[in-house]
């Protein structure tokens, strides 16, 4: 048995090799929906579309037990109408606002969440900011961009600095504590945040706490595999046999760098 992790490109990779740290007896099989990303400028109706029909794909070839939607985008538009569909535990991923709010109490700074323009202007954003009360401590900043120069491998450079460096200058970043990375493709550019914003500000995912959750679901339903895996992999892509042979590629180099 395995579990699906899903994202529109590469963004998800980071989740799954938190997953590969915390549960290695699993098996996994990574789907990136690389012939239609980046899903932040597409509707909320493709992107339903987009999402359920790779799922279905997956669980029709092989015998899934969970799911992980990957990407903070898909899981604010669609996952709702996989949970409708299926029994199996479906995992979503939403911006690690709570630990990053919990975080600044002590020093009153604020929080800026940075996210995709769809993920931020859907109600379950809304939502998440209203049910913690930090309406008056939360910032949304869209990075639209952020996920085509991930598709590129483009993480670090002039042109990435210069993009970011734009978009944070209406903002006074002495003022945050927490900087919330709201979409999965923006990990891989952790560096240049770390150097673009204040040495005291914490750079904040929700990786590790969507596997911890996956954890605890798949033990709350007893689907857990009960150590049969090894940790294999398999990598599918929407678009071609050389995106997979890519998806791979840059999952082996991630281990490397984390690992290190």
């Amino acid at each position: 048995m395995s579990i699906v992790f899903f994202d529109s490109g590469i963004g998800g990779l980071t989740v799954l090799h938190e997953a590969i740290r915390l549960m290695p007896n699993e098996d996994y099989i990574y789907y990136a929906d690389t012939r239609h990303v980046p899903y932040g400028v597409r509707s909320k109706q493709e992107v339903e579309h987009l999402v359920c029909h790779a799922i279905q794909a997956m669980t029709e070839q092989y015998d899934v037990h969970a799911v992980v939607i990957a990407c903070n985008t898909a899981t604010s538009i669609a996952i709702q109408a996989l949970r409708d569909r299926y029994r199996m535990p479906i995992i979503g991923m939403e911006p690690a606002v709570k630990p990053a709010v919990q975080l600044v109490q002590a020093s009153r700074k604020r929080v800026l969440v940075s996210a995709t323009r769809l993920t931020l202007k859907e109600s379950k954003f809304a939502e998440l900011v209203a049910g913690i009360e930090a309406e008056q401590l939360v910032d949304p900043l869209a990075l639209p961009e952020l996920v085509r120069f991930a598709e590129k491998e483009q993480f670090t450079g002039p042109e990435v600095e210069a993009y970011l460096q734009e978009a944070l200058a209406p903002y006074d970043v002495s003022q945050y504590g927490a900087f919330v990375m709201g979409c999965t493709h923006y990990v891989y550019f952790k560096q240049v945040f770390a150097h673009l914003l204040p040495v005291e500000a914490a750079l904040i995912d929700g990786n590790r706490g969507t596997i911890l959750h996956l954890m605890r679901k798949l033990e709350a339903y007893s689907a857990a595999g009960n150590g049969i895996g090894n940790g294999e992999i398999r990598f599918h892509s929407s678009s071609s046999t050389d995106e997979v042979k890519r998806l791979s590629r840059i999952f082996e180099h991630l281990q490397q760098q984390y690992d290190e």
